[in-house]
């Protein structure tokens, strides 16, 4: 239309710990269709792929993610009982080797995070400061790793508050909000229908050992349910509290196009499996591209 200015895109990347290396398949996808976010914003591991995109550096952390194997996502954990289990001075270390850490005002687009004020509860803006700095804070998940002491503040996971920051996008100027859930089938019938496959898979290719106790096992009634281990309760938790915030803030503060790559059966700490989630990252964009077309001309 004659006279109608080009609206700024927005990008909010969202919380989901591991299913984070799906945004890199979301972006890469709308690169591919022409669109190019003008202002980016994250929520916990959203805030690492931000931060990498904002600054220019993500095909350095989407080279890096894709050869990650389980032993060195582990070889990166160094663990600690103070604020939780690891600290993240290791990972961040390697972080800063490879990734230039900026101030986030010299960043080539206007990037922001989202973190937790732990006393309060008060949901932070990470606006200033270096890059790394900010992402350290707003992936604090409670409980595993530590807190982020910044002046008198104690920082945590900015997923607790704000998971998808839709609103934290059009503070900072955006008209048109793309946003990423990976809550989107964390819980309900999506993660029954994968544990489901997971077992039928299970019980047609049984693994080595099993083929020895299975036909001793085959005949005998197997419980409804069993115990979940702590740590596996811990982190289910964390999602369903997630989900249900995110949820509740979309419903207030809407995106104009959401992209929900479907990722039921990945764990949190599954750093390993980023080939995956960028894949189905690329088919969730996919699914939205008729509205994309339809909203942005693309």
């Amino acid at each position: 239309m004659a006279g109608l200015r080009k609206p700024r895109i927005g990008l909010a990347l969202g919380a989901g710990g591991a299913r984070g290396w799906a945004h890199i398949g979301v972006i890469r996808a709308l690169q591919e269709v022409g669109v190019e976010p003008e202002i980016v914003c994250g929520s916990s591991m959203g805030s690492l792929i931000g931060a990498a995109y904002a600054g220019g550096t993500l095909d350095r952390i989407e080279s890096w993610a894709q050869t990650l194997g389980w032993r060195d996502v582990l070889g990166l954990m160094d663990f600690t009982w103070r604020g939780g289990l690891i600290r993240g001075e290791k990972l961040f270390d390697f972080f800063r080797s490879r990734v230039e850490d900026r101030d986030i005002g010299d960043l080539p687009l206007p990037y922001a995070a989202v973190a937790t004020e732990l006393h309060t509860g008060r949901e932070v803006w990470l606006r200033e400061g270096k890059a790394l700095d900010a992402v350290r804070a707003s992936i604090a998940i409670p409980g595993v790793f530590a807190p982020v002491l910044r002046g008198s503040q104690v920082l945590v996971d900015g997923g607790l508050v704000n998971p998808v920051p839709v609103s934290l996008c059009r503070a900072l100027g955006a008209d048109i909000v793309i946003a990423v859930d990976l809550g989107w089938a964390k819980i309900g019938y999506y993660r029954e229908r994968a544990q489901a496959v997971a077992r039928q898979k299970a019980e047609e290719n049984p693994a080595w050992w099993s083929r020895f106790i299975g036909i001793a096992e085959s005949d005998k009634e197997q419980p409804a349910a069993s115990m979940p281990g702590a740590l596996e309760v811990f982190l289910t938790s964390i999602d369903v509290m997630q989900v249900r915030v995110g949820r509740s803030r979309l419903a207030g503060e809407p995106a104009d196009v959401l992209i929900t790559p479907i990722l039921p059966d990945f764990g949190m700490m599954e750093f390993h499996r980023a080939a995956e989630a960028m894949q189905e990252g690329r088919a969730a964009t996919e699914r939205t591209r008729a509205v994309l077309e339809h909203l942005l001309g693309a």
